[in-house]
């Protein structure tokens, strides 16, 4: 059984609301944060990445920074560039990128359902990175990012979703980068009450983008738990700000590799070895980078030619779903045994690229800075989910999802 319950969002008036919404705090650097919000004094980039407001070189962990977002939201409140629904209700939110349409409900998830891994998670999260954005949600006392999450399915929740977002919407914009937002709420307290049951009636929910934010607006919640500890269960900290969609509805792009060195190989030895150890490797005469077709599939581009490097058999046919991942096994064939990168978090000799960017950045790097580059075919989502379901953990950047959810569309004060 799972708890998703509806709340009173704090969120932009109308004709404000395209100058609000942010990308995620944690796509962009704090440099490139600051030219973002050039000209935009609206921007949720203001209050999530505070330090943008505050001198060049300012430590961005520090409680000033913190406390300037607090005081951000805060004026954000008294100049009615926000203002908080009296109701608790459920909302929508559609977003539109090319041919890639999907629509999600937006409620608040049990704390309990991470705690206990009903909602379940398929990355490790870094304490460092958590550390932030927990002292970020108790300062403000918001949660001012959502958490991407999936079901599986649910007839009921796909037909409330149809129904509710034929009507006229709270907000209608396109963002700079051409994708369409548009956001509604139900019609009332009915409605609400059938998608509370019908997230009831699930096993599971699956975090598809934002571990760390899971991660720390739990952590804040059972903080806050115990600081009061005769709580009820129902106060607002006990839950988090959510998107959750039908996961037949999203899309996983492919998340690349690049590689600063052969490991003291030549280019043609290099190859030899990847026939011996991964899979055969074809060069690729067709036009431009070559992207990979299917699952088990890579691209290698490397001395100036793409390579079609198809796995042998014997190594996807692990017994765990985990091992049987492209990237799992890129990792323990390649990257692991043949170039001695054993820990891809912290080696400084790989790097890492989202679908976003293109092939023709892969090749561009090349030229720069890197010696290798792989292509990769993207994960699925049935892929992720069970690797979930078997309470595993997949290999760093496996996923990289499109299009990114806007922070301060929706706010949850907790």
């Amino acid at each position: 059984m799972i708890t998703v319950k509806p709340f009173n969002a704090l969120r932009p008036t109308p004709s404000l609301a395209d100058k609000c919404a942010a990308l995620p705090y944690d796509v962009m650097s704090s440099d490139e944060a600051r030219e973002m919000v050039k000209g935009n004094e609206y921007t949720f980039l203001r209050i999530d990445r505070a330090e943008v407001n505050l001198e060049k070189g300012v430590d961005i962990y520090s409680d000033r920074v913190y406390n300037t977002a607090k005081e951000m939201l805060e004026k954000f409140e008294k100049d009615g560039v926000y203002v908080s629904d009296t109701q608790k209700r459920y909302y929508f939110y559609r977003q539109i990128m090319g041919s890639q349409s999907q629509t999600g409900i937006v409620g608040c998830a049990s704390i309990d359902d991470y705690l206990e891994n009903r909602i379940k998670k398929h990355e490790f999260t870094r304490a460092d990175k958590e550390i932030d954005r927990i002292k970020h949600v108790d300062t403000c006392s918001a949660q001012t990012g959502p958490i991407f999450l999936a079901y599986k399915d649910s007839e009921t929740l796909d037909n409330i979703i149809c129904k509710q977002t034929e009507k006229e919407p709270l907000y209608d914009f396109v963002s700079e980068d051409g994708v369409r937002h548009t956001v509604w709420t139900t019609d009332g307290e009915a409605v609400d009450n059938e998608i509370e049951c019908a997230f009831k009636g699930l096993d599971a929910l699956y975090i598809a983008d934002g571990h760390h934010r899971c991660a720390s607006a739990v952590k804040v919640g059972t903080k806050r738990r115990g600081e009061n500890p005769n709580y009820t269960g129902n106060e607002e900290f006990n839950f988090f700000l959510s998107v959750i969609f039908p996961s037949k509805t999203l899309k996983i792009l492919d998340y690349n590799r690049l590689l600063k060195d052969l490991n003291g190989h030549g280019v043609e030895d290099f190859l030899k070895i990847v026939e011996q150890k991964l899979g055969t490797a074809q060069k690729y005469e067709g036009e431009g980078a070559y992207r990979p077709e299917k699952k088990h599939t890579v691209g290698i581009y490397v001395g100036e030619s793409w390579y079609k490097v198809t796995f042998h058999p014997e190594i996807c046919s692990a017994e765990r779903a985990v091992d049987r991942l492209d990237c799992a096994i890129l990792q323990k064939y390649l990257i692991s045994d043949i170039l001695g990168i054993d820990d891809p978090r912290t080696d400084k000799r790989i790097d890492f690229a989202g679908g976003i960017r293109g092939l023709k950045y892969l090749e561009e790097r090349c030229h720069i800075d890197m010696q290798m580059a792989i292509s990769m075919y993207p994960t699925s989502l049935d892929d992720l989910m069970a690797v979930a379901d078997a309470g595993d953990v997949m290999p760093p950047k496996s996923t990289w999802f499109e299009p990114k959810l806007r922070s301060g569309l929706l706010i949850h004060k907790i």
